[in-house]
């Protein structure tokens, strides 16, 4: 913990240095961390990666973040690592608590990630607006016992303000999810607009909208 705290107090170059000697993280030299406390198991940043301030990311197997990556501010990250001897999810070998950006994937504010399974955001993919749960753990009733499982969100995709995400997810690419819709499954459509309470497809979405063919991550 003490190593913990001075680096958090440490001026980024030095802080940048201290992350990687101390606790075996790789950040690529333009990355950058602000004023937050992220501490995973391992962690990844590679070039232009960037995560803001007041994020929380604690209790994970690792943090992967692609070139050009994001998080902004206030999210909070958290999982069940792997390599705990709870008997929680101990029916799930194999079992890793990851999060994982793909190039220029974009977090924005005030979002909660439960990463007890992996979840997995794909390239050029904004995670929108604000107050989002992406939730991968939830009690199994059958078994009673806790119960896992991933969350995928494809390359290209927007994922609307206030929405929830449950274990077993997955938002397939060039796909919109609106804004406070629920999806708690699988889809493959792509180019689909899924909305609603739970969400279902709506409306097919044109193959040349600009968003899905942008070379810049940033949205202008």
């Amino acid at each position: 913990m003490f190593l913990k705290i001075l680096a958090f107090i440490l001026p980024w170059r030095l802080r940048r240095l201290a992350l990687q000697s101390w606790f075996g993280y790789t950040i690529h030299p333009t990355a950058r961390i602000g004023l937050s406390w992220i501490y995973p198991h391992k962690l990844s940043m590679a070039e232009g990666a960037r995560i803001g301030h007041l994020n929380i990311a604690i209790h994970l197997d690792g943090i992967e973040m692609g070139v050009k990556s994001s998080i902004a501010r206030s999210n909070w990250i958290t999982g069940f690592p792997s390599n705990s001897n709870s008997k929680h999810f101990s029916h799930q070998a194999g079992r890793q608590s990851l999060l994982i950006l793909g190039e220029c994937a974009a977090i924005t504010k005030n979002h909660h990630f439960d990463c007890t399974n992996v979840i997995r955001v794909g390239r050029f993919t904004t995670v929108a607006g604000y107050q989002s749960q992406f939730l991968t753990h939830s009690i199994d009733v059958i078994e009673s016992r806790q119960h896992s499982e991933p969350i995928t969100i494809g390359e290209y995709a927007f994922v609307g303000t206030n929405v929830v995400m449950l274990g077993g997810a997955d938002l397939p690419s060039r796909c919109v999810l609106g804004a406070k819709s629920l999806l708690n499954k699988a889809y493959t459509d792509e180019w689909t607009l899924y909305g609603g309470v739970p969400a279902k497809p709506l409306q097919v979405l044109p193959a040349n909208a600009k968003y899905f063919n942008r070379a810049d991550g940033f949205v202008y």
